[in-house]
């Protein structure tokens, strides 16, 4: 009977692991998942882009410059911030 060292073994996981990835990739790259995504409503979309067109125009003329300074700071710092 041959010996099986660990390394093998793990070789063997890893090669089996592959093909369980492959044949499911297979599977879903063959069924039609946009025929499972429900339709939107039109007058919903258009009402909910109407709120946000309007939103944003009234928030800012509601502040003060001093506030929309430190909005934009803020978002500045928050965009350029180091990911550690």
């Amino acid at each position: 009977m041959p010996k099986r060292s660990s390394t093998n073994r793990s070789k063997d996981e890893n090669v089996l692991a592959k093909s369980l990835i492959d044949s499911i990739i297979e599977e879903t790259e063959s069924e039609d998942f946009e025929k499972e995504k429900p339709q939107k409503n039109p007058a919903a979309v258009a009402l909910g882009r109407l709120g946000g067109k309007i939103g944003g125009k009234a928030r800012a003329a509601k502040l003060t410059p001093e506030e929309r300074s430190e909005i934009a700071k803020k978002a500045a710092q928050t965009r350029w911030k180091k990911e550690s």
